[in-house]
């Protein structure tokens, strides 16, 4: 068997790389997987997308992949449901505050209101800025009174991811894309190049090899004899019912900025520091608790996320999640940002934890471009941004492989970039500016 280019994983990152590779006219593309389509990391993400970032090379990157998937939304009558709520974020600090103040482009605008639930077009495309007090909690009044402060960037929402990938599969399966339901493993070189992969156990020669393999990037890199600068976190967040309808379905997704004390009583808190392992849990906490709601306007579903303690380890097929302390955790930090959820702290069914893997490199940059094997490419390290940024990967991974003009961004994707003497004095910088969820 014989193809031209065989690509690993039917992640974002695969069918975004074997729809765009289609849509620019190349025939015989193979997509592997040992699972079906989306399946692993994919489909376990919040599914928000944002153009705010803190550097202007992962801005940029970000804004264009929107741009790809506000045509993708008109031309197929958004059909993954996208929406443009916006990410707020909360503070009560007056230095954040007044951070805020100096960069935001619009401030206390008289006309601020929330963005509607539904639809992306003819929404401003400008970050928000609110500190009167009593602005704040007539547009949000489920909020706790101690947000003093606002940021609203608006080039954000949420989507279908499983509605997204499977139509942009669909379209490549129509152009000629091939799926087969495989594990590939092995991938054979000869003089540096590409040859053959196995899949299932047979051989099939190929001169293009696309690594798109998600946590399993390092896997596959080293049947071709390669080590990628790349480790794996396991995230996790919450979804439980809100049958009272406290916070809003029209919401958008809220982000509490500041760090926070978990609200114990005293002989709660007394028992917690006396076993040194649950002592961390009096101690403060790190900003970044966010939720928003989850399905239609009939749905009650919110999703809860807080990253508070992540590490890199091995990725396993079926990942361990915390089933007790994580969504006590969660519901208590979200209950001091909106106080009427203390209705369900003795009464809420258990929340459905999941959750997936984070791929990543040191400064939280994905890997797109050639490997230093002829004929060998990877598109990964998505981290957490996969379904937001999917679309300019994918264009991106096929203009490398096409040899198409290059945007700005790419040399800083490029696996190569580490070899780059002034990347590499960057480096400490732009780990900084993360921007990581």
């Amino acid at each position: 068997m014989r193809t031209e280019i065989v690509v690993c994983g039917a992640g974002m990152a695969g069918i975004t790389a074997v729809y765009h590779l289609s849509k620019l006219g190349l025939k015989d593309i193979l997509l592997v997987d040992s699972r079906p389509p989306l399946t692993f990391t994919s489909d376990k993400s919040s599914e928000s997308y944002r153009n705010h970032w803190p550097s202007q090379t992962m801005a940029s990157f970000m804004d264009h992949s929107i741009d790809l998937l506000d045509e993708l939304a008109i031309e197929s009558d958004n059909i993954f449901q996208m929406n443009r709520r916006g990410y707020v974020y909360m503070t009560a600090q007056e230095e954040i505050i007044a951070g805020w103040r100096r960069t935001a482009a619009r401030k206390n605008d008289p006309a601020y209101a929330p963005s509607p639930a539904d639809g992306w077009q003819n929404q401003p495309n400008a970050i928000d800025f609110l500190d009167d007090h009593s602005r704040i909690h007539a547009a949000y009044p489920f909020l706790n009174k101690t947000v003093n402060g606002i940021l609203h960037p608006r080039r954000c929402g949420w989507l279908s991811a499983q509605q997204l990938g499977m139509h942009l599969l669909d379209k490549a399966k129509r152009r000629g894309v091939r799926l087969i339901e495989g594990e590939i493993t092995a991938v054979a070189r000869q003089n540096n190049r590409i040859h053959a992969v196995t899949v299932n156990g047979k051989t099939i020669k190929t001169r293009r090899f696309v690594n798109a393999a998600g946590p399993f990037l390092n896997n596959v890199a080293q049947m071709m004899g390669l080590s990628l600068p790349v480790y794996n976190e396991l995230h996790t967040k919450i979804s439980f019912n809100d049958p009272l309808r406290i916070i809003p379905r029209n919401a958008p997704l809220m982000i509490w900025n500041d760090p926070l004390l978990l609200d114990w009583t005293d002989e709660e808190r007394e028992e917690l520091r006396s076993d040194s392992s649950l002592r961390w849990l009096t101690e403060e906490m790190p900003a970044g608790l966010h939720f928003r709601p989850e399905g239609s306007e009939n749905a009650q579903t919110i999703l809860g996320i807080w990253t508070y303690h992540v590490k890199k380890q091995e990725v396993v097929a079926q990942p361990h999640f915390d089933q007790e302390l994580y969504p006590d955790i969660v519901l208590r930090g979200l209950c001091q940002l909106v106080p009427e959820l203390e209705a369900y702290r003795d009464r809420l069914k258990r929340p459905f934890v999941d959750g997936g893997y984070y791929c990543k490199t040191t400064e939280n940059r994905p890997l797109i471009g050639r490997l230093p094997i002829e004929g060998a490419f990877v598109i990964g390290a998505l981290s957490g941004y996969g379904i937001m940024g999917g679309m300019a990967a994918g264009e991106l991974l096929a203009a490398h492989i096409t040899g198409g003009t290059l945007p700005a961004y790419a040399t800083d994707f490029a696996p190569n970039r580490y070899e780059n003497a002034e990347y590499m004095r960057r480096l400490p910088a732009i780990i900084a500016q993360d921007g990581q969820l």
